[in-house]
């Protein structure tokens, strides 16, 4: 599309009180930047596990049809009336999506700093990504590094900030290593990269040999095999070998975050010099930051009472540990985008594309090793 031109598509999510989810590709007006603001050409945004909520809420894709055009396509699908009391925040409001993304600056506010930003390839966070334009303030943005393109840039704020978030919050409570599930995905991979930079002990928990094969290819120290009939004897001998004691849950759902805290109070108990019927006085601390498996949480408690479980978001411990250590973490994201934080994408797909009902398919199954970017300057 030309950049002079009046307006541009944004994906839009909309869940109405009839009970119907309807995506499409809404023609909004460009804005103006204003004096501290930067105009942005979206060219690369991905879609996270953290997008899909927004995306296509609680609705029952099994039930999706298509109308409208190939270039203006429209989505409708039924949500289920036991989910709808969970959408009442949302009823009949249409919503932008799309948590970060990348693109070129193409016209600024009249500030030096935005000016100064005036051609520049830069990262981006804070909503309304899946569109062609994105109007920011120019310190939101971060001007990538020499050489790097809107893809390398397009993640670089959610996965790399939530695993130096793990290391950093694990510091913070005082534990010393870490247990990370769904471990092969892009997340993973970023997380065993700072861990092994940084000489912290992590122990990945994947769901295949061939997810357990991705890790150890980058040098993982201990992966273990959630389906394999060995797993709570493998799982209990890394623990004991690395001392973690904090977990990071992707999955949310079934047995596994009660498994981890079983293993972590067996291997505290094989080091324990005293003994204690309230079981071990180690603290043991799962925090589930994803939501892979919607199920219920299922807790066997037999991890004694020094234990935790609860949830990490990112935005709120950036929130904790305030703007100039954010900024550090950025900085260091930016110098790292082509090696420890690099991302790899299976489909790049434009904004119409993201509405096809097998695309859809396709990354609603939040499969490892298949993550999607969606191009909003491609086909217009």
């Amino acid at each position: 599309m030309n950049d002079n031109q009046g307006s541009g598509l944004q994906l839009r999510s909309l869940v109405k009180a009839s009970g119907e989810l309807e995506l499409s590709l809404a023609a909004v007006e460009i804005p103006e930047p204003a004096a501290d603001e930067v105009l942005v050409r979206v060219e690369a945004s991905p879609i996270n596990p953290s997008d899909l909520g927004l995306l296509l809420g609680a609705a029952d894709m099994s039930t999706a049809k298509v109308t409208g055009t190939a270039a203006r396509p429209v989505v409708t699908a039924q949500i289920p009336p036991a989910f709808m009391r969970a959408m009442g925040g949302r009823l009949d409001e249409s919503m932008p999506v799309g948590n970060e993304g990348a693109g070129v600056v193409i016209k600024t506010g009249s500030s030096p700093e935005a000016k100064a930003l005036m051609g520049k390839t830069v990262a981006m966070l804070g909503g309304a990504m899946y569109a062609q334009y994105r109007c920011l303030k120019a310190a939101d943005v971060l001007v990538l590094p020499p050489g790097a393109t809107a893809a390398d840039g397009a993640s670089c704020f959610v996965n790399p900030l939530t695993a130096l978030g793990m290391v950093e919050t694990m510091r913070m409570e005082g534990h010393t290593a870490l247990v990370h599930t769904a471990a092969a995905s892009n997340l993973g991979q970023m997380l065993n990269k700072i861990c092994l930079e940084e000489k912290v002990g992590l122990v990945n928990i994947v769901r295949s040999a061939e997810q357990a094969a991705i890790l150890k290819g980058i040098g993982a120290a201990h992966v273990v095999d959630s389906t394999s009939p060995t797993f709570m004897d493998e799982l209990t001998e890394a623990l004991v070998a690395t001392g973690a004691t904090l977990a990071f849950d992707a999955i949310g759902g079934g047995k596994l975050a009660g498994q981890i805290l079983t293993a972590m109070e067996i291997a505290a108990n094989k080091t324990a010099k005293v003994y204690s019927r309230y079981g071990s006085s180690v603290h043991k601390q799962v925090y589930i930051y994803g939501g892979l498996s919607t199920g219920p949480t299922e807790l066997n408690r037999a991890f004694g009472m020094a234990w935790g479980l609860g949830g990490w978001l990112l935005t709120p411990f950036l929130m904790k540990i305030g703007p100039q250590a954010t900024q550090k973490l950025r900085e260091r994201v930016a110098a790292g985008l082509k090696t420890t934080f690099a991302s790899h994408y299976s489909h790049v797909i434009s904004l119409a594309e993201a509405l096809q009902l097998e695309t859809i398919a396709g990354y609603n199954k939040r499969a490892t090793g298949e993550k999607y970017l969606i191009d909003p300057s491609k086909g217009m």
